[in-house]
């Protein structure tokens, strides 16, 4: 029998009635048992894969798309009933933009397809009390594109539990400027009637300046420096430019030290800073590169994983053994935390 038949006679097979309440069954006592053990809290994936599905089948490029559609609301099942909060896809890059004009257009149409199908008819949102949020540059998108997504972030705002971040038109570099002009921005604005926040690199210098300027080889012959080293303490404690008068009044405003800025200010202007840190990258097609997604919410304990299955191909038994080796190895670094706590305990007590 040839290869198309036998793929017809495996399809009719796993679609029969009694067969399909099998596979369903042991779909469920298998998400059950991963239910038991951790589970990764933010997943992230690269969807990557829907075209060369598309040409290995010979069916149209659009339609490769649609499919892997069909693969994110199967796995968004799996995710969000398995105990995950929070699931980021990238949907679209920035640098897509650069595809034929067809393959663009097409791929709006679709977005703005699925994007109402999924605030109209989102049974497996609000099943799990999933709020669709989209991320990235929307002067981007075109008005049709920007309404459809703005009726599906509205309708399941209401949604509390889970998340689905939808990456479009997206890019991490993008991200990261986004939320350092953020942040630049908020440095700029004056802050409210109080003192400057205390700088700990300026009091140390202050400190230093201080004891050098009554040390008792400099308090016979004070030098130009110790004095300006004094006259520089106080005027800083007063305004910025003593010498040059203020002549409005931004020239009195005060302003958050710069030197306060932290990772974790520019993380709080990430589109993702109220999210769970990232567990798991998974990107299918067998590409073995991030293309430019998520790259600051990557850390030292992200698990990325590469596929070789096509992103229309992927299901709940392709991400089993993922989700597998994620718990083994929580497992493995839990154990050693808890040997480590023992030992210090144990050394403590002696």
């Amino acid at each position: 029998m040839s290869s198309p038949h036998l793929t017809q006679l495996r399809k009719w097979m796993l679609e029969s009635p009694p067969v399909e309440w099998g596979i369903n069954q042991v779909r469920e006592l298998l998400i059950g048992a991963m239910r038991q053990g951790p589970i990764p809290q933010h997943i992230a994936f690269v969807m990557d894969g829907n075209r060369r599905f598309a040409r290995s089948h010979k069916i149209e490029t659009v339609e490769g798309h649609n499919l892997g559609f069909e693969a994110l609301a199967r796995i968004l099942e799996v995710c969000y009933k398995s105990g995950v909060k929070v699931v980021t896809v990238y949907a679209f890059s920035i640098e897509n933009f650069k595809r034929s004009k067809y393959e663009v257009d097409a791929l709006m149409e679709m977005a703005k397809i699925k994007l109402f199908q999924l605030a109209q008819h989102g049974e497996l949102l609000d099943r799990y009390g999933a709020s669709v949020r989209v991320l990235g540059q929307r002067e981007l998108v075109k008005e049709d594109v920007l309404e459809a997504i703005d009726k599906a972030v509205e309708l399941t705002k209401h949604n509390g539990d889970c998340a689905l971040n939808i990456c479009f038109p997206y890019t991490s570099r993008d991200e990261i400027t986004t939320a350092i002009r953020n942040t630049v921005e908020d440095y700029s604005k004056p802050l409210a009637a109080h003192a400057r926040p205390f700088s700990q690199t300026r009091i140390t210098q202050k400190i230093r300046s201080r004891n050098l300027s009554t040390s008792p080889l400099r308090a016979s012959s004070p030098t130009p420096s110790s004095t300006s080293d004094v006259d520089d303490s106080i005027s800083s404690s007063t305004t910025l430019n003593p010498e040059s008068p203020p002549t409005d009044s931004r020239e009195n405003a005060v302003y958050p030290d710069p030197e306060t800025i932290t990772s974790e200010t520019i993380g709080g202007h990430i589109f993702t800073a109220n999210d769970p840190p990232l567990d798991l990258l998974i990107r299918t097609s067998g590409v073995k590169r991030l293309s430019d997604f998520m790259l600051w919410q990557c850390h030292e304990d992200t698990e990325i994983v590469f596929l070789d299955c096509l992103w229309p191909e992927f299901d709940l038994w392709n991400f089993l053994p993922v989700l597998v080796e994620w718990q083994w190895r929580q497992k493995h670094i839990e154990d050693k935390s808890s040997v480590a706590g023992v030992k210090s305990l144990k050394t403590k007590i002696r």
